[in-house]
Parts: structure tokens; sequence; C-alpha cells
């Protein structure tokens, strides 16, 4: 009797010290379900009433970019535990949409209950043949004013944000062209409270080798969508997909994938002018990266806040997704989470509550999962 009491008191302290910070853990979209042969490219946010929304492309033929591509959603109002089926929410017939990017506008005096804008792209060939100059990318986006469930007609903003020859500007030769992919954002500090800011990328002129006419921008309104303008790029040749954050003293940042693969790095670019210009980028050591998307998510808890950055942790492979934490807005990263150990490539961030964020990523070329986890429950590294 008296092991067996030390047994149970060394289970007891076992299972209080391993505490997992997964609240709880749901596959959204499976490959080979429904009408899809695949499903990429996640993007995740929160309305207004706290509703939050999963928007995905479902690929109807095979796992292909290019190709007979929809966009999707499903929605949950208990955050992340249950969620709706899934809704078709823009089909091309036959050609792509894709690289969903969602934000919620919250300062439209018209819509006090806020306006959701859907941003995404449609092309007519596959990125290959774009960026020869064979085919074209086009921007546009759809709204709802009530948390998702009902959206508008499309508006196409292609030559306020992308422009090439076929759309009026011979001298900014733009051919590919991708939305974040994943959440955008409202900034909502300074003088720049209110802007709509879409981080993306294109590529510029002829193919150059290792895709190094490829770079960063981003797109944005301060009208609530009525007019568009375009930043500068961000000056690192093969500069990729990228996604935001807005940082407690105002700053814009951007995570950026860069297409060359040559760091194995995250290249960062800050603004201090809402997301018009950048100052000197750099790539973070710490962000270790495969050529591959990630996220990221200013989130404010009840107790900490914390710059959370998702991907695969990995410098070779689409694999180990794992999210990071920083308490000092980037300079350094005080704690980590490996959600899973597998393969992992696309993901997106959104804070749930005060003390939940969720994470939506890819997951063995399988699946798509939703994953709620507490912060607080993640030890220091």
């Amino acid at each position: 009797m008296k092991n067996f009491g030390i047994l149970l008191a060394l289970l007891i302290i076992g299972i209080g010290c391993s505490t997992s910070p997964k609240i709880s853990t749901t596959v959204l979209f499976e490959n080979g379900t429904g009408p899809y042969q695949c499903y990429r490219i996640p993007a995740l946010i929160k309305t207004q009433d706290g509703t939050l929304l999963a928007f995905i492309e479902g690929r109807k033929t095979d796992c292909a970019d290019f190709g007979d591509v929809d966009l999707l959603m499903r929605s949950s109002k208990d955050g992340g535990l249950t969620w709706s089926a899934p809704t078709l929410l823009v089909d091309n017939s036959t050609l792509q949409v894709g690289n969903p990017a969602p934000v919620l506008d919250q300062t439209d005096p018209n819509y006090p209950q806020g306006r959701l804008f859907l941003f995404y792209n449609t092309g007519t060939a596959s990125e290959h043949e774009v960026r020869l100059g064979n085919g074209e990318r086009r921007v546009a986006f759809i709204t709802s004013t009530d948390q998702g469930t009902t959206w508008s007609t499309p508006t196409d903003i292609t030559s306020s944000v992308h422009f090439n020859a076929s759309t009026g500007s011979a001298s900014l030769d733009w051919r590919t062209h991708a939305n974040t992919p994943g959440h955008a954002l409202q900034l909502t500090k300074g003088n720049y409270k209110g802007r709509i800011y879409i981080p993306a990328n294109h590529s510029t002129g002829d193919p150059q080798d290792h895709f190094n006419e490829y770079r960063s921008y981003g797109f944005y309104s301060d009208d609530h969508g009525e007019s568009w303008h375009t930043s500068v790029d961000v000056p690192v040749p093969s500069s990729n997909e990228a996604i935001g954050a807005e940082l407690p003293n105002g700053e814009l940042m951007l995570n950026i994938r860069e297409q060359n693969g040559e760091t194995k790095r995250r290249l960062i670019a800050l603004s201090k002018d809402g997301g018009a210009t950048w100052d000197s980028p750099y790539f973070d050591e710490a962000l270790m990266s495969p050529v591959c998307q990630s996220s990221l998510l200013f989130f404010e808890g009840k107790n900490n806040s914390y710059l959370v950055y998702s991907g695969p942790n990995s410098e070779t492979k689409r694999e180990k997704m794992t999210l990071k934490f920083s308490t000092d807005y980037g300079k350094t990263w005080a704690k980590s989470f490996e959600v899973y150990a597998g393969e992992s490539a696309y993901s997106d961030l959104v804070q749930i509550d005060g003390d939940h964020l969720g994470i939506l990523y890819e997951e063995d070329q399988k699946r798509v999962v939703f994953v709620k986890i507490n912060p607080e429950a993640v030890p220091p590294d």
C-alpha cells in the first residue's frame, strides 16, 4: 500500500505538470470530403459579435494552386468548439479564386455593427504562366454586414491595387499577385486609425532566377473601401507572401516569406506611416522557416500581451507547426509551443477572447485543423 501511495502521488504530480495549452482540436476540412479533393490556404477572423469565421480554398480536382478552385467558409459561435457546415462564398466557374484575406471594418459610421471585407484573387493561368506574361491575376472583395451570414456581390479593385499593361499602366508591369494570404487588418492607433490594410505581393517584369522579381507590398483604404492606394515595395528581392500586425507603438510590422529560400529565415519590415513606406528590413534569426507562408497576430490578453507567430519550425521541411510568443514586439521570442510535430504548412491566427487564441493550419497535406490554445499555459523556453 505504501508503494501504491507513492505511485499515486507521482501520477497526480505528473498529470499536473503535463497540462497542455491546447483547449480543443477540430478538423474543419478533410481532403476528399464534399465536392472537393483538396482544401488549402486557411484564413481566420472574429466578427463584432464574437463569431469565428474560417475561410478556405476548396480545390475541385487536386491540390494544385491553379484550377477549379472555390472559396468556402465555416463559422463558430462558441469560441471554436463547434462549427457550421461549409458555405460556398465565391465560385469562378472552372477557374481559380483564392488567397482569402478577411478583415473587419469597425470604424465606418454607416455600419455600427461592423462590416466584413473578404479580399480574394482570381486567375486565368498558372503562376508560372502569369510570371511569363501569359494570363492575369485580379483582385476583388465581397462584404457582409450581418456577421458573415450573407455577402455582397463582388467589387473588382484590380486597376487600383495591381497594375500591369492590360489594366492601365505599362510602366508598372506587375504580373503575379497574391493577397496576404490569411487575415488582413485595420489599424487602430494614431494618424492612420481606421485604415484597412492588406499585405500582398506581386512579380515585377520578366522572370528572374530564384524568383528575384517578387516583391512584397501592401494596399490600403482610408475611406472604408471607396478608394485604394498602394505602398512602395519592400526593397528585398524574392520577398513574397506577407502578413501584418499593428504594434502597440502604432508601427505596422510585416512578416514575409523569402521565396528563394536563401536565408531560411523570416523577413521583417516595419512602417511608421501606416504601411506606405518601409524602414530597413531585416531577417529575424529566431524565426527559421522553409519556403512557406506564416501568420502573425498581436494578442492582447487579460494578463499579458504577446506578438504571436505561427509557422513550420524547420529550415528545410514544412513540418513542426509552432507558435512563438514575444513580449517585446518581436525583438526576442520568450516562449514557444509546438502545435503539431508532423507535416504542416500554411496557418492563420485569431484572438478568441482575453484568454484564448485560435490557429487554423494545414496538416499532413490531408486536412485543415483548428486548435484553441491558452497562451498563459505555454511555459517560457
